[in-house]
Formats: C-alpha cells, structure tokens, sequence
C-alpha cells in the first residue's frame, strides 16, 4: 500500500474511541498516534487517554509520509525514538508502546532507545518498504495513481519470516528483558500467532489478514490457539512466550555440520514427476536420478543433506531420515 494517513480529524477519531468505550467496555483499545514534535506527541497521547484509551502505541515507523520527520524517519533514529518516547510517556498514566520500523539493519538500537524514553513495551514489526511489480505494457509500477507510484509498505504473510526474526531479536536483548512486546506481521492463522508467542511476543497484533477474510478470523485465532493450549496441556498463553527462543542463534557457526541426514523417499506417493531430480542437478548436488520405475534414487556420495528435494515435491513423498550419517564415512 502507499496510502498516506486518515483523513479523520483527531476529534472525530476521539469521538470514535468514546463511542467504542461505551459500547464495548471490557474490550482493549490501542491508540496508535504520530506526531512531528515533543508537542505533538505529549498533546496526543493525553488526549487519546482522555478519551478512553488503554494504551498508546506510537507509531515510529509508518513508510508512507509525505512530510519528513515522520514515520519510518524517526524509527531510524534512535535519538528521536527515545525523545518522543518520553514526551508520550510525561503526559499519560497508561502504558506506551513504541512501534519500531523494519527497515534497518537491527531493531535493538531503537529500542533500547525507547526503553530509555519510558516505554512500557515495543510494537514490531511495520511494513516492509517495497515496489510490488512494473506493468510491461506501460512501465509503471502499481499500485498507481494518474500514472505515477512510489515505494510503499508491503505487508501480509510474506513478510512474517522478516517479522520473526526481529521478535526474536528483541526477546534475545538482555538489555529489553522482560519488556512486554507485541507481535505482528503476516498473521493468518493460530499456528502463525503462536510462533510469534514462541519466540518472545506477549501479545498479537492483526490487520491484513481481517482485510482479507473479516473480523471473525480473530475467533479462528483463538479457538485455534485454545486447541493447542489443551492439547499440550498450557494452562496459559504466558506459559509457552518465548519457548523457541533457546533454539535460535543469530549466527551459524553453532550448527553442527559434522553429519549428514539423508532425505528418504516414500515410493507408495511418489508420483515420479522427477522435481526432485531436476533441483538437484540443476540447484543442488546431482545427487538424484530416476530408475526404470521412475523412482528417485540417491547417491550418498554426492548427497550433502541439503533437503531441497523435500521442499519442492508435490506430494510431500520426501522425509529425513532418522539415522545422521558422518561426512568422515
């Protein structure tokens, strides 16, 4: 999308939030606000409290702004990320979450610095700053307004993986520990929600995903999301936050890359389309060939336990095996 901000005044939004109070009283509202100065951001965050906000979230990371200082540029800079903290922080009472831009190399910096400035937790990820395609007809990339686009922020569940890795880079952070973060970034579905718990998020944000199917996916969500819970006998979502995180390391160098697991062919599903020989000799070992049956075989001497096979056969005919084979063999 490259859609700027809503044309609705703050005192129609104010208005909107005290009618949602009183209609929906035991419900949550998170108050995303973004300003150009101190001023601005102190005078926001107290006004969105006034008027029934149980927490404001600031939004320093927005890709679309027509004005500079706004958005995504004071996501980038730590030193305004901490000052306009503490300026939403001085006027409310409620909690203050700063919600950081993807678009840099580490998030950690920008956090600390809302850290620094007060912040109660840390909102991420933001769109991803993206053009969508070229049309090859008129050369323009969409989407397109009078034959004219711009770089905008992609969301959705492609950028769910870039997500990831910034929640657990945050959760990793001795410097953040025990700073509630909000998780979000390509949520579909429960299983995508809980791997956001698993590495380190308290709590779930969704946007795309009620675009596509409405607001009755948040009941997916959490029915799906209770199933599991029982099945694995949690008796709260607290229980399983961050879980995952012991097995992530932000290099590779502590893999272990002495043996190989071999990938194993089930022949009964097979259906002997050869994917699995074509990216193997074209992206991988040429460790895979057909026999007369047009059943892959493998080479072990060649197979380096890459498992690209796996990925792409169709019919899910490619598992590991359970024996680790030693390189040195």
């Amino acid at each position: 999308n490259i859609e700027q901000l809503s044309d609705h005044s703050v005192p129609e939004n104010m208005a909107i939030f005290r009618r949602l109070k009183k209609d929906y009283p035991t419900k949550f509202i998170l108050a995303s606000i973004m300003g150009q100065n101190e001023a601005e951001w102190e005078d926001l965050a107290h006004t969105c409290q006034e008027n029934g906000a149980d927490a404001i979230e600031l939004n320093f990371s927005c890709p679309n702004m027509m004005e500079e200082g706004l958005g995504s540029d004071i996501g980038q800079i730590p030193e305004l990320v901490e000052r306009f903290t503490a300026a939403a922080k001085k006027a409310t009472t409620i909690p203050v979450l700063a919600k950081l831009t993807p678009n840099v190399a580490t998030m950690s910096p920008a956090a600390e610095a809302a850290l620094r400035g007060g912040a109660d937790g840390i909102a991420a990820i933001n769109t991803i700053k993206s053009i969508m395609n070229v049309n090859p007809h008129t050369y323009i990339s969409s989407p397109a307004v009078r034959g004219q686009s711009a770089v905008g922020g992609y969301s959705g569940n492609a950028v769910k993986p870039i997500a990831l890795r910034f929640i657990a880079e945050l959760a990793k952070n001795p410097h953040l520990k025990n700073l509630h973060i909000s998780g979000m970034g390509g949520i579909e579905t429960w299983q995508d929600g809980l791997e956001f718990l698993l590495l380190g998020a308290s709590s779930l944000q969704v946007t795309t995903a009620v675009m596509q199917y409405g607001y009755r996916i948040i009941e997916d969500l959490k029915t799906g999301l209770n199933y599991y819970l029982h099945d694995k006998g949690f008796n709260s979502v607290k229980e399983l936050t961050g879980l995952a995180l012991d097995s992530v390391s932000d290099t590779t160098d502590m893999l272990e890359r002495d043996t190989i697991l071999f990938p194993q062919f089930d022949y009964s599903t097979c259906l002997g389309c050869g994917r699995c020989v074509i990216s193997c000799a074209d992206g991988g070992h040429q460790a895979i060939h057909l026999n007369e049956k047009r059943q892959p075989i493998l080479n072990g001497k060649k197979c380096v336990g890459c498992h690209l096979c796996r990925l792409v056969c169709p019919t899910h005919s490619i598992t590991s095996a359970k024996k680790r084979i030693s390189r040195k063999q």
